[in-house]
């Protein structure tokens, strides 16, 4: 059969096509512990991921999760944190550690043939890590050097005040790292949330990428061995107390050029109905690169080279926020133009066309998610550790398919009016 290559192809909308979240496996380790695996790779190269209830949330001093999820491979009983670091680059492997506002995570990519020489590291780092009092000080100044330099950027001052302003510092979603709580830090505090956050009884695994029988028995063999006692489940609770001041204007540099600005509410979590049509809206006011916001702000006005408006959900919160930044003189009517876009949404409804290509935006992106073995785990994931069933996955993508331009108006209506939202700009 010819080409013809005087006929353009057939462009498909997004909405057109049909979505299938590729099944994980699950099974029981021989002491209980549940492995996660998705084998959906061509090359032989795996991802594994250790997940522990050990993010800001569960710590009782400020800083404490983040340093110690730091730290972890700097040196076990047995290793010290060069032999780790020669070990990795032996194999050629890479070990990400990490503590987010929930969870404290150990990711481990490697070719699967080398698993059997790794796994006993991460183990060791599960099991065995020491925190070097020699390593603490060096991370300690590092830290405190990079928290000074971060503190003269309108940017990362205004993420940490708006965060502030909505939950509350006692809260730790709103809580921010000072200088002082770096210099209080000690090996105690270290090994004392080590010891609660990254118990085994309370870790899962997943793994993905090219995973056979034997990279499953590998795993299973590793960490189906270690002794697991009964753990009460890790519950916290704290208030939500936004600021009673809902707009702040810092100076942060009297000669800064620039200024940060952030817009921002509470905002329901991904357990909430609305939280799936919020996404559409949020998407068409400030959520790509064709958004409201952006073809006002930056394309239209020039007062910015970027503005976009994000929904960040918490296992106990969540907020809608607006992030720019613009020339300090065009501040104020930047933050005009944003209020501006709101209450058009509230009083316009969408266009069918505008509306699709939203659509067509929002569903294209998941679609490349579910393209690759690495991607598909991470949905996977979050929807595991938000304790939602593949059904989650299918009912958004029927709201994101099917949502009318009248829904996003009402909701429009219901959660952006100017006076919920906390103004912050730093200068």
């Amino acid at each position: 059969m010819t080409l013809d290559r005087t006929v353009a192809p057939v462009i498909h909308d997004a909405v057109d096509f049909d979505f299938k979240l590729p099944p994980i496996n699950t099974v029981d380790l021989s002491n209980g512990l549940k492995m996660h695996w998705i084998d959906a790779g061509v090359q032989e190269l795996v991802q594994v991921d250790w997940v522990f209830p050990g993010g800001l949330w569960y710590e009782g001093k400020t800083s404490v999760a983040q340093t110690t999820a730091a730290l972890l491979k700097n040196g076990t009983g047995s290793r010290s944190a060069a032999a780790i670091s020669d070990a990795l680059e032996f194999y050629g492997a890479e070990l990400k550690t990490s503590a987010s506002s929930e969870f404290a995570t150990i990711s481990l990519y490697a070719l699967s043939k080398h698993l059997p020489a790794l796994l006993p590291v991460v183990y060791e780092l599960i099991t065995d890590s020491v925190f070097p009092e020699e390593e603490l000080d060096i991370y300690k100044k590092n830290a405190i050097q990079k928290l000074s330099v971060n503190l003269r950027n309108c940017d990362f001052v205004a993420n940490r005040l708006i965060d502030q302003a909505l939950y509350g510092y006692e809260n730790p979603y709103g809580r921010f790292t000072r200088k002082e709580d770096i210099e209080s830090l000690n090996r105690q505090d270290l090994l004392g949330f080590y010891k609660s956050a990254y118990n085994p009884a309370r870790m899962r695994i997943f793994v993905a990428g090219r995973v056979t029988g034997q990279v499953i028995k590998q795993i299973s063999d590793c960490f189906g061995g270690i002794a697991i006692s009964p753990a009460e489940p890790v519950s916290r609770s704290y208030d939500i107390v936004p600021s009673a001041d809902q707009k702040q204007h810092v100076s942060n540099d009297p000669n800064g050029v620039q200024g940060a600005i952030r817009i921002g509410r509470l905002f329901p979590n991904r357990r909430h109905p609305d939280f799936a049509p919020m996404v559409v809206l949020n998407t068409l006011f400030g959520g790509y690169f064709g958004s409201r916001l952006m073809s006002n702000i930056r394309e239209e006005k020039g007062y910015t080279y970027g503005i976009y408006s994000s929904l960040t959900p918490e296992r106990n919160g969540g907020t809608l926020t607006v992030h720019t930044e613009t020339g300090r003189e065009v501040v104020e009517e930047a933050i005009k133009e944003i209020y501006h876009e709101m209450d058009v949404l509230r009083n316009e409804p969408a266009d069918e066309e505008e509306l699709l290509l939203v659509k067509n935006y929002l569903l294209g992106g998941m679609l490349a998610d579910l393209d690759g073995p690495f991607s598909i785990l991470r949905r996977w994931r979050t929807l595991i550790l938000n304790d939602f069933t593949e059904a989650h996955f299918y009912n958004n993508i029927n709201v994101y398919k099917n949502i009318t331009a009248a829904e996003l108006q009402a909701l429009a209506c219901k959660y952006l009016d100017p006076k919920d939202f906390h103004e912050i700009v730093v200068i």
